[in-house]
């Protein structure tokens, strides 16, 4: 199984660094197959909303030159999406906003063009917040549920931790197992 691993942390050694760490590490124990892509250091820029891509077949089709064409491109090799965020008032932060954005050229629904580049798909997500689960991440996890709804995405669901300890929070016994835990449910199909 191949699992696109997209961090939308700007903190590349935090806190969600932290959590996804034994994540992947027990992925690839259980033979997933893990491309790992921190979109702090990618150059995403805002949907411009031209839908120029609904008019191109068979690929993505973005007219913006940046990175987001290559990161559809590992999305589309993928089984199963993974985002790993922390969650900033009550949603991810801009990295990975803007690139959920861009997920159009991904749907052929509003032009001459059909047909989906990703139908099928898994996705699931990490999440570090503050607050508990529901009031800290379940906006952001309401908001994936109704993309994965929308795109024909099969929704895995969602492991997270609390920052109650900053750093330290995601080195504990419950967490590091509870990563690793949802690896294994993943890989297994165990959801």
């Amino acid at each position: 199984m191949k699992f696109c691993v997209l961090m939308g942390s700007p903190r590349l050694n935090g806190n969600t660094a932290e959590l996804v760490k034994p994540f992947i590490d027990e992925l690839q124990k259980n033979g997933a197959e893990v491309t790992y892509i921190t979109l702090a250091d990618k150059n995403i820029h805002p949907c411009r909303g031209c839908y120029a891509c609904q008019n191109v077949s068979g690929e993505y089709g973005c007219v913006i030159h940046d990175d987001v064409p290559e990161i559809m491109n590992r999305i589309i090799e993928s089984d199963c999406i993974v985002l790993a965020t922390p969650i900033y008032t009550w949603y991810c932060p801009a990295q990975m906003k803007a690139l959920l954005d861009r997920h159009y050229g991904l749907n052929k629904f509003y032009g001459s063009a059909r047909g989906s580049l990703w139908e099928g798909k898994k996705v699931a997500i990490i999440a570090t917040h503050g607050y508990d689960r529901e009031y800290g991440a379940g906006l952001f996890e309401t908001g994936i549920k109704r993309l994965c709804r929308h795109s024909n995405l099969e929704y895995l669901g969602m492991f997270s931790v609390r920052d109650e300890d900053d750093i330290n929070s995601f080195r504990t016994e419950n967490a590091v197992n509870g990563a690793r835990e949802f690896a294994r449910m993943l890989v297994r199909g165990r959801y």
